[in-house]
This record gives structure tokens, C-alpha cells and sequence, in this order.
């Protein structure tokens, strides 16, 4: 089974980017993602644990970006 979730900052506004994500990855992969809030700024997609796209300083990851990092971390 594949564990797959999409960390987001609630308070900074990015719930709609993480449910965004996570009909995409439903449509291309099949895979539920948990949509897990947090604070701080955080934006992170996980598969089993290991953190595969992130937003950092200056960079949002983009549906296509998270599409990618799915699909090479599954390969």
C-alpha cells in the first residue's frame, strides 16, 4: 500500500493547492493523498514517509512538479 500525503500550511492559505494536488494525483495515479494541515509555511508531498516536493524559499511546486516527483519516486 502507498502512503501518500500532502502537508499544507492552513493558516497561510494553501488548502486549496494541496486539494488542487490531490484530485490530480487521484486522476493520474489513482492514489488518495491524506490532506494533513499544518502551520509554519509548510507545503510538503510525502510518498511512505520520504518528502518527494516542498515549497522552499522563493519556490512552489506546481501540479506538474508534484506529478513528476510521483511518478520518479515510484519508478
Amino acid at each position: 500500500m502507498i502512503d501518500l500525503s500532502i502537508i499544507y500550511c492552513r493558516p497561510c492559505g494553501y488548502e486549496k493547492r494541496a486539494r488542487e494536488a490531490a484530485a490530480l494525483l487521484r486522476e493520474r495515479f489513482g492514489l488518495d493523498a491524506a490532506l494533513v494541515p499544518g502551520k509554519g509555511g509548510i507545503f510538503e508531498v510525502r510518498l511512505d514517509g520520504k518528502v518527494i516536493a516542498r515549497r522552499v524559499k522563493g519556490h512552489f511546486p506546481g501540479a506538474s512538479e508534484i506529478v513528476t516527483a510521483v511518478a520518479s519516486a515510484r519508478a
